[in-house]
């Protein structure tokens, strides 16, 4: 059997090898797509997407070395550190961003662990969010399963903590914690029943094997995760990737379609970048398979599309926003009654 076949029923799918991954991102540009857009419909309405807002309540003076991160306090990046904000600021945004569409909202912290004198007030964010009908996502960096419990008692839905590239890469990107650091928080947040929200970011100088060895970990995780976002990284004056090379659209796109494949029943995230991409090469990549996007002009310290500029072209497309919570159904077959009984949200 040859590794394509070998894939080709990929909602039974559950280990994946590194030279089938590979022979998916390999395929020709066109197949690629089509296969990426077949799951995609065997899983997903195609034309509806899910809008997330992404809030720092802590910004700065981190003590990790990422690369790509202005927030680094070990970088030379202009960006001053702040204290945690108030939890009152945090739900006023929050209701900001689920009247103007967002049904996810995502709060991150540059931290390297959350403080147990944070905690409570973190825990406050969550239950206040929540209490607005939202779905709620943070990301605080690595957390142990005490942590974790709290914040799932609390109502959180969605932890995110990319894994970044390939473990064979990582430590070009990060000194300050390993590869293994960041899978045993994704295991410590899969366990307490919190929904794992893992991706990565193209553009780090990585090669092509590096992303799809990053797609690999990903989909071969004990449960893949609910929502993979895929960066194209924002270049920063000060931080050591200020200067690196820019991806290629098309290999851009391959991964997203790849992503789509392996991961058929995920919630793929076109993340960090989209100042930089065309409204051509954003429509690709819902193609290929992405259904979600942050909303809002900046994500956590770098510039975002505003959110008319991005109503605009899901007008364009014909393309919808899910309401909060919505879920499709996994069999295709019964998507399309489904669908017809979904609420459609207004694009103003």
């Amino acid at each position: 059997m040859s590794h394509l076949d070998a894939v080709s029923d990929q909602s039974t799918r559950r280990v994946w090898t590194a030279a089938e991954a590979r022979a998916v991102f390999d395929l020709p540009f066109m197949e690629l797509l089509f296969r990426a857009q077949t799951a995609h419909r065997a899983h997903f309405d195609p034309n509806r997407i899910q809008l997330s807002r992404l809030l720092s309540i802590k910004t700065g003076g981190c003590p990790e070395d990422c690369g790509y991160c202005s927030q680094s306090a070990r970088h030379g990046s202009d960006l001053s550190a702040s204290k945690l904000i108030e939890v009152q600021r945090v739900i006023a945004e929050a209701r900001k961003a689920r009247d103007a569409g967002a049904t996810r909202y995502c709060m991150g912290a540059a931290w390297r662990s959350p403080k147990e004198r944070d905690m409570a007030q973190v825990i406050a964010m969550v239950e206040g969010v929540k209490a607005l009908g939202m779905e709620t996502c943070m990301t605080l960096g690595m957390l142990d399963a005490g942590q974790a419990r709290r914040l799932k008692d609390a109502g959180l839905d969605y932890y995110n903590h990319n894994i970044d590239t390939s473990e064979a890469y990582y430590d070009k990107v990060v000194t300050t914690r390993s590869f293994a650091d960041r899978l045993d928080t994704l295991a410590v947040v899969r366990d307490s029943g919190i929904k794992v929200c893992s991706g990565g970011i193209l553009g780090l100088g990585e090669g092509s094997q590096d992303r799809v060895d990053m797609l690999v970990t990903l989909a071969n995780l004990p449960e893949p995760p609910d929502s993979v976002p895929i960066n194209m990284l924002i270049p920063i004056p000060g931080t050591p990737l200020a200067d690196a090379d820019p991806v290629d659209p098309i290999d851009f796109i391959r991964t997203i379609a790849t992503a789509r494949i392996m991961m058929p029943s995920a919630h793929v995230r076109l993340s960090a970048g989209r100042t930089a991409m065309t409204d051509e090469m954003q429509a690709l990549c819902f193609l290929a398979g992405a259904n979600s996007i942050f909303v809002g002009d900046t994500l956590l310290t770098a510039g975002n599309p505003d959110e008319d500029k991005d109503m605009q072209l899901l007008a364009k497309l014909g393309m919808q926003p899910m309401v909060a919570h919505e879920h499709v159904p996994q069999d295709a077959a019964s998507a399309p009654a489904a669908r017809e009984r979904m609420p459609v949200p207004i694009l103003r």
